[in-house]
């Protein structure tokens, strides 16, 4: 399915159409609730500012899971939920999620014992849905499983199962599963100001950041899904809003794969100061996070502080005997969590619930925030029933249960790196066919080719050199100086399917290696 930006736009030319659904937001939750909504029917548009995913939802820690912190919080609601959902995702997108093996190392028999129970209950509350066992685990097979792990003072280990995924992936197979179902998407518009009939909100103006021409469009509910900037919409509707999102920020190193050394991962279940650090093979590599650091602003492009850096190395150190150095890191990127703003005394993140929350403003606002990549599902299903009722929409049953999202394929090859296209990846292969010059690798330390830039350009609403780069292909993620020494070759593919020029080219480098520097650690 080629798709056509010229054809989405020419889709919101018609200033008298009624939309019953406009988004704002291409994150998990906006595209997740545009499958949601025009599954059901409905007439639906998604607004996004910057590229699909761009913000959080490409910095996540790479887990579907139901979240075993929780679950020694005592939050069994959340767990439930997210068990549930975690299974749900597995069986609607099988090319991008899968069952992984995480270890718990236990260095005392009194942990061994408490986790091994606490996982058992885990187990239970996934029910019929569960990924497999968890069991305790001997010092030698711990061993054999993960060679590098220190085995100093070791006693046994725990294991158990949860799944990982690709998460910018996920959300480009989101993004065409809404489009296959009948909504209009469209990555680069602005949303400026909404617009109201009397005190109720009937609509909004949005600018196209690639022509800087403006619309004015209506709608019968407009959904505020922007993550971490939740409160700059509402200060557009009611200027005198409290701030709802207090922004968290999470750290993730990555690094070459022989430093975890196994295809299970690793769970640190309570680091010094409190906090689970996981160490997973991902993409052939080793993946390395998360901070939980409180911000009290935010911006676009995240930038890791050097004492959350230093805290997954020194906490590395402890647990792994090839220890990892900031030399070795590869890539390194901050996300940030849109936690609900703490109303109490705590200003503690990790204690902030990572429950969704649904808000109705008196205007007709639906705001969804806070939750996390494995709900994504039930927050949009949540979300789009309270729109239903404040746009006075038809009742009409959620589908997204069983809906087989985008690239659907049940049997997976996770040691081919085109398994992220899952039924799209024959046809990417086949751009070689077209031109032979497409095969050619773009740099020799990933695994990417040519015509996967081709692909993004053609089927998967890429504009530019960094959406390429960090979410349709994941090598600003993977090796940050790999991914800038691609960009130039990148830049000139893109130019040619864009009909842009030599100068797009130029700016488009520029913009490009001024993110990309970030992902390098220096020193």
């Amino acid at each position: 399915m080629e798709i056509k930006r010229e054809a989405l736009v020419n889709q919101i030319s018609d200033p008298s159409a009624i939309w019953d659904l406009i988004i704002i937001g291409g994150g998990a939750t906006g595209l997740g609730v545009a499958v949601d909504a025009a599954s059901r029917g409905f007439k639906t548009l998604l607004l996004e500012q910057s590229d699909f995913a761009k913000g959080t939802s490409s910095r996540s820690t790479k887990l579907v899971h139901g979240g075993v912190r929780y679950l020694a919080q005592g939050n069994i609601g959340l767990v439930v939920e997210a068990l549930r959902e975690r299974g749900i995702l597995l069986r609607n997108a099988p090319h991008l999620v899968r069952n992984e093996s995480f270890i718990i190392p236990n260095y005392s028999w009194l942990n061994a014992v408490f986790y091994s129970v606490g996982l058992s209950v885990y187990d239970l509350l996934a029910g019929k849905r569960s990924f497999g066992r968890s069991r305790l685990i001997s010092n030698h097979e711990l061993i054999q499983r993960i060679p590098n792990i220190q085995q100093k003072g070791l006693k046994a280990g725990v294991l158990y199962h949860d799944g990982q995924f690709d998460d910018a992936r996920l959300a480009v197979s989101l993004a065409l599963t809404a489009i296959e179902q009948g909504a209009t998407l469209l990555n680069y518009f602005r949303v400026t100001s909404l617009s109201k009939q009397g005190d109720k909100i009937n609509g909004l103006a949005v600018t196209d950041m690639e022509t800087s021409i403006s619309y004015n469009l209506k709608a019968k509910t407009v959904i505020n899904a922007t993550g971490v900037f939740v409160d700059e919409i509402l200060v557009m509707d009611a200027p005198e809003a409290g701030p709802m999102v207090r922004p968290s920020q999470g750290v993730h190193l990555v690094f070459d794969k022989s430093f975890l050394g196994s295809h299970d991962a690793l769970m640190i279940p309570k680091t010094k100061d409190g906090r689970v650090l996981f160490a997973i093979p991902w993409h052939d590599r080793t993946l390395i996070g998360t901070t939980d650091t409180p911000l009290d602003a935010h911006q676009m492009e995240p930038k890791a502080l050097e004492e959350e850096i230093q805290f997954i190395l020194d906490t590395s150190a402890v647990y792994l005997t090839k220890i990892p150095t900031r030399k070795d890191v590869l890539s390194v990127f901050a996300g940030l969590r849109p936690l609900a703003a703490p109303q109490g005394e705590s200003q503690k993140t990790k204690e902030i619930s990572r429950s969704h929350k649904l808000m109705l403003s008196p205007s007709g606002l639906v705001t969804i925030t806070g939750g996390k990549w494995t709900t994504y599902r039930k927050m949009a299903e949540d979300t789009v029933n309270l729109a239903i009722q404040s746009g006075g929409l038809p009742k009409r049953p959620c589908k997204t249960k069983t809906l087989y999202l985008h690239g659907f394929r049940e049997s997976v090859d996770w040691k081919d790196s085109f398994f992220v296209y899952g039924s799209d990846a024959i046809s990417v292969k086949a751009l070689t066919r077209e031109n032979p010059a497409w095969k050619e690798a773009l740099d020799p330390r990933l695994p990417y080719i040519r015509a996967e830039i081709i692909w993004a350009v053609r089927n998967e609403m890429a504009r530019r050199i960094e959406d390429v780069l960090a979410r349709r292909t994941r090598a600003l993620f993977l090796d940050a100086r790999a991914a800038m020494a691609m960009a130039p070759v990148v830049a000139h593919l893109m130019a040619g399917e864009l009909n842009k020029d030599e100068r797009w080219e130029k700016e488009q480098l520029l913009s490009f290696n001024s993110i990309a520097k970030n992902y390098i650690l220096n020193g």
